[in-house]
């Protein structure tokens, strides 16, 4: 089996899906990157059992058909060596040698038996789903969400991303239990009701690869794997079992007091007045009255403390409320709008965060914020 490729461009596919190897892998095998020649088509996959990325490229130079497993740390490492030239890989499949030419020089690998990597699940038909979505609708729904998912072992369901789809929408939710993400477009929708839980190791894996990507993005799934199918990528994963929360049971609905301030203000006005918070609470308060918003944190056990005014559109009676204030930025900076409207009820209930307008009109973003105890 012989094939020449460019070294560029074989190195741009396999660093996009080295990113899947685990650094701990149970299988040695599953150190290799496993390549698969059918007539000119060339295939790479790299797997870490419970996701698996697969890349496709078109080589105008190649003989013979197989498959076998080539080591990923030596590729890579040799392949950014190298400037931009043509590289011709001859494949003994007997013996496993391979043999890498360049310009200059020659390579010897070993690689192993192919048949040993673990092969792809299925999804079974009586539980499949399927819709489509195009690339920059479903890297918009993992951007925005991706920040607010959980590291708790103890409810794996919250460390995913819950994709909900319908015949009129698609939703993206995410929540750690003090904040919760939901972002939906109404431009994308499926033929039925369906949903699934997307692991976060896929899905930002997702993340580096949707931006190479244009046009739509196929998702299959049942009730325990997910297949993207991109055009030189596919992404297989397993989803995390189990019932996502209600999550619409915890969007107040009645918020009496809104507020309107400039993002990008409120974003650095915070990140100056926290310095001087408990650093265990990381508290920040938020005082409303008239169209005025001033923004303070104390540290009694080092008497610092600070705050600072920025100027806002507020509606509704005075209000002091407490926020943890690395949610609270992180929440700003997941926002692309100018300003940002945010409705309160009472200091007790939760805070919801919109954009103060929206570029595109089928888009629906809603982040919402547990506040803390002002007197705690």
């Amino acid at each position: 089996m012989k094939f020449v490729v460019s070294s560029t461009e074989l190195l741009g596919h396999l660093q996009a899906i080295s990113r899947v190897i685990s650094s701990k892998n149970t299988l040695p095998i599953l150190d290799n990157f496993l390549f698969n020649l059918s007539g000119n088509d060339l295939e790479i996959t790299a797997s870490d059992l419970e996701s698996t990325l697969i890349t496709r490229m078109k080589l105008e130079n190649a003989t013979g058909d197989g498959i076998i497993a080539l080591p990923a740390r030596i590729l890579l490492d040799t392949l950014k060596e190298f400037s931009v030239q043509p590289l011709s890989f001859d494949i003994n499949l007997d013996t496993l040698a391979v043999v890498i030419i360049s310009e200059n020089g020659k390579f010897n690998v070993v690689g192993q038996n192919g048949i040993d990597f673990p092969a792809l699940p299925a999804i079974r038909k009586e539980k499949k789903f399927s819709f489509v979505i195009n690339a920059d609708v479903m890297l918009a729904g993992i951007n925005r969400t991706l920040f607010a998912t959980a590291d708790d072992e103890l409810r794996p369901v919250m460390g995913g991303i819950f994709v909900e789809a319908s015949t009129d929408k698609i939703t993206f939710v995410a929540s750690d239990a003090h904040k919760l993400v939901r972002y939906q477009r109404s431009d994308t929708h499926a033929d039925d009701n369906s949903s699934f839980i997307l692991p976060k190791k896929p899905a930002s894996l997702l993340r580096n690869i949707l931006p190479k990507e244009e046009g739509p993005v196929t998702v299959e799934f049942d009730d325990k794997n997910a297949f993207f199918n991109l055009n030189d990528y596919k992404v297989v994963c397993r989803l995390v079992e189990g019932n996502y929360p209600n999550y619409n049971s915890v969007i107040p609905k009645n918020n009496p007091r809104k507020v309107t301030v400039d993002r990008v203000e409120f974003y650095n006005t915070l990140r100056r007045v926290s310095v001087f918070s408990n650093q265990a609470s990381n508290l920040v308060k938020l005082q409303l009255k008239g169209n005025q918003m001033t923004v303070s944190a104390q540290d009694i056990d080092f008497s610092i403390s600070a705050y600072e005014k920025i100027k806002c559109q507020y509606e509704g009676e005075d209000l002091e409320i407490g926020f943890k204030s690395v949610f609270l930025l992180e929440i700003l900076s997941n926002m692309a709008s100018q300003d940002v409207m945010i409705e309160l009820a009472d200091p007790t209930r939760a805070g919801l965060f919109l954009p103060g307008e929206s570029e595109n009109e089928s888009e629906d973003l809603l982040m919402l914020l547990m506040p803390m105890m002002i007197n705690a």
